[in-house]
C-alpha cells in the first residue's frame, strides 16, 4: 500500500493581489526554500527574508511547515482554520531554536504571508498526468539527409575524390629515370668535391728520369742567382757598398719633416746617421744626437756631481744603461675601499598585544642588528653625513613570520636603506605564536661613527 505522501503531492503557489504569479508541483519530495539566493526553489528579492529559508521541510516521508515569530499566516487542519499565533500559543507547533515546525497531513492547506501583498499558498493534490511532448507531423519531421547542407557535402566529396585519386596515381606510377651527367656537365664546386685534384708527381719523375739519362750534366749555378735576385741585391757584398747605401738613404730622408729639423744642425751625416747605419747593436745615442738642435741628453757629467735636484743623494742613469738593464716592475698599489662604520640603536618598540613580550622582542631584534647596520653602512659610503630614524611597522602572524612590512617613518632621506631593512625583516622568524596578528612598530636610530 502506497504511503499518503506518494499518492498526493504538494502544490505551492505565489499569489499577489489575487493573481497567481507562479505555481509549482513537487513531484519529487524535497525541501522547498524561498529567499534571495539563486539556489532557492523560489527566488524572492524581499529585504525581510534571509538568503534562504525552508518553508516546507521533507523529513520521515512527511512535509513540515516551518515559520518564525515574525511570520503570519493560517493553516486549515481539517475542521477549522488556525493562525500561526494560535499554533505557537497552543503548542501545536514544535519549537526548534527560533523556529516552529508543524507536521502537515494530506488534508492540510493554508497561506503563508511573506509580504504585505505577497502570499504563499499550499495544498496537497493528486498528481496531474504527464503531458506528452509535442511532436511534428511526419511530413515535417526531417532526417539527417534533409538537415544536411547538400552543396557543402557535394564539394567535400568531390575534393576528397580528387585528392585520393591523385595520390593513387602518384603511388602507382614509376619514378622517372635520373639521367647520368657527364663530368663536363658538373658544376665546378661539385667537381672539386667528387674529383680530387691530380697529384703533381710526374714532373719529379721526369726530372729523375732525365738525371738518370744524362748524369754528366749538372744544374748551372746562374739559375740560383736568377731565382733570388732580390735577396742578393739586398745585402751589400763590400763595406764600400754598404757605406754608399747608408749615405744615399740619409740624403733621401734628411729633408723631410722632423728628420729635417733634427738633422739641420751639427756635423756629419745628421742626427740619424748612426740610427740608419748597418750596426745592429745599441749604439751611443748621445753621440748620434749630438748635432740635433733643441735636444739634450742627461748624463752624469751634464747633471753635475751634486746629484739630482732636491738635495737627495743618488745617481743618474743614461739611456744606454736603461736600455741594457731590461724591463722593471712598477707597483701601482691595490684599490682599497673607504672604510666606514655606523651606529644603530633601537628605541622602545610599540606592541599592540600582551601575547608578545616587549623585552623578548627587543632582545631578539638587537641580536640581529648587524644585518640592519650593513644596510646603513652601504649607503653611508655614498653619503658620510647620513643619519636619522627609520621606523618599521609589521604584523607578527600566528606562525611567527612577519607580514605587511612597511616603513612608517624615514628621516634618513634614503629609500635604499628602508628597502634593505624590509628585506632583512622579512627573513626573520620570531619565537612568538600569537592567536591573532600582532602589530609592532620598531624604531631604529642611525648615526655615523664607530
Amino acid at each position: 500500500m502506497a504511503s499518503p505522501q506518494q499518492s498526493r503531492i504538494l502544490r505551492v503557489g505565489l499569489v499577489q493581489d489575487g493573481r497567481i504569479l507562479e505555481e509549482r508541483h513537487l513531484r519529487k519530495p524535497g525541501d522547498f526554500t524561498v529567499g534571495q539566493d539563486p539556489k532557492n526553489s523560489l527566488v524572492l528579492p524581499l529585504p525581510d527574508l534571509p538568503a534562504s529559508f525552508p518553508v516546507f521541510e521533507y523529513k520521515a516521508n512527511q512535509y513540515n511547515l516551518v515559520f518564525t515569530d515574525d511570520m503570519q499566516g493560517r493553516v486549515n487542519l481539517g475542521s477549522s482554520d488556525v493562525d500561526f499565533q494560535a499554533l505557537r500559543k497552543q503548542g501545536m507547533a514544535m519549537e526548534r531554536a527560533d523556529q516552529y515546525v508543524l507536521p502537515l497531513q494530506e488534508s492540510a492547506r493554508g497561506v503563508v504571508q511573506l509580504d504585505k501583498d505577497l502570499r504563499l499558498f499550499f495544498q496537497f493534490v493528486t498528481p496531474p498526468p504527464d503531458s506528452e511532448k509535442p511532436k511534428l507531423p511526419p511530413d515535417l519531421q526531417g532526417g539527417s539527409w534533409r538537415t544536411m547542407d547538400r552543396m557543402f557535402f557535394g564539394i567535400l566529396a568531390a575534393s576528397l575524390l580528387l585528392h585520393f585519386s591523385g595520390a593513387a596515381v602518384i603511388i602507382a606510377s614509376e619514378p622517372p629515370p635520373e639521367p647520368e651527367l657527364e663530368l663536363d656537365q658538373l658544376d665546378d664546386r661539385f667537381a672539386r668535391v667528387f674529383i680530387p685534384p691530380p697529384k703533381q708527381e710526374e714532373p719529379k719523375k721526369q726530372a729523375t728520369e732525365t738525371a738518370q739519362a744524362a748524369p754528366e750534366k749538372k744544374p748551372e749555378k746562374p739559375k740560383a742567382t736568377e731565382e733570388k735576385p732580390a735577396e742578393a741585391s739586398s745585402k751589400p757584398s763590400t763595406p764600400e757598398e754598404a757605406a754608399a747605401r747608408r749615405a744615399e738613404m740619409a740624403k733621401k730622408v734628411a729633408g723631410k719633416g722632423l728628420l729635417k729639423i733634427l738633422g739641420s744642425s751639427g756635423g756629419g751625416g745628421g742626427a740619424f746617421s748612426d740610427v740608419l747605419g748597418g750596426s745592429t747593436g745599441g749604439g751611443d745615442i748621445a753621440s748620434a744626437l749630438a748635432g740635433a738642435g733643441g735636444v739634450g741628453i742627461a748624463n752624469q757629467a751634464a747633471v753635475g756631481a751634486s746629484g739630482p735636484r732636491g738635495g737627495v743623494s743618488g745617481s743618474v742613469a743614461d739611456i744606454g744603461e736603461l736600455g741594457t738593464k731590461g724591463g722593471g716592475k712598477v707597483d701601482l698599489g691595490t684599490k682599497k675601499e673607504a672604510e666606514v662604520s655606523g651606529q644603530v640603536t633601537s628605541a622602545t618598540p610599540e606592541v599592540d598585544s600582551a601575547e608578545v613580550d616587549r623585552d623578548a622582542l627587543n632582545r631578539y631584534i638587537k641580536a640581529r642588528l648587524s644585518a640592519i647596520r650593513n644596510c646603513y653602512e652601504k649607503e653611508l659610503k655614498r653619503n658620510p653625513q647620513l643619519r636619522g630614524k627609520v621606523t618599521v611597522r609589521f604584523n607578527i602572524m600566528p606562525s611567527g613570520r612577519p607580514a605587511d612590512i612597511e616603513i612608517e617613518e624615514n628621516t634618513l632621506g634614503s629609500d635604499a636603506v628602508g628597502s634593505c631593512i624590509r628585506t632583512v625583516v622579512r627573513s626573520w622568524v620570531f619565537p612568538f605564536k600569537p592567536d591573532d596578528e600582532v602589530s609592532v612598530a620598531y624604531p631604529f636610530l642611525f648615526s655615523p661613527g664607530g
